[in-house]
């Protein structure tokens, strides 16, 4: 599992927004740049569409101000449902990233299991990345949401 101090792995995702779709690698996403990535374990799904996307939503300003160059959030879905999730969110303040095959979640050893409920999805998380490296790892215990929201991160900035 990915630790602070880590360097953040090389994934290819696709940051999708309103019109377009768009392969890209996280090396090349992240460098140079001040990330928020979080993650959720689905698009659609009541906790992630009620309250942790809105959340960084309503505080992407906030989150901004404090030198972060990028808000980004993935889940392990594909980049349809991901693109049509954000525009029904009005999230265009936040790069979607689709991790249709559960790459990134694998490469970070994030993978949740949830059997016939959705399958391999990704933990729910939030993240700080500086140039590539993790200096803030906020990793969800299963069915929480405590640690993760846009207020903690806020708040660690």
């Amino acid at each position: 599992m990915i630790k602070i101090g880590d360097k953040f792995p090389k994934v290819d995702v696709t940051r999708v927004d309103n019109k377009t779709q768009e392969t890209v690698s996280t090396d090349t996403l992240f460098s140079g740049k001040k990330v928020v990535l979080f993650a959720v374990p689905g698009a659609f799904t009541p906790t992630c569409s009620e309250s942790h996307l809105p959340g960084y939503i309503i505080h992407a300003d906030s989150i901004l101000s404090k030198g972060v160059d990028m808000i980004a959030c993935t889940s392990v879905n594909d980049a349809f449902v991901m693109q049509a999730w954000g525009k029904t969110q009005n999230a265009e303040a936040i790069t979607l990233l689709a991790d249709g095959g559960g790459a990134l979640a694998s490469a970070l050893g994030l993978v949740l299991e949830t059997g016939d409920f959705g399958g391999n999805r990704s933990k729910r998380y939030a993240m700080i990345i500086d140039d590539g490296i993790v200096t803030q790892i906020n990793l969800e215990q299963p069915g929480a949401f405590e640690v993760s929201d846009a207020e903690t991160i806020l708040a660690a900035l």
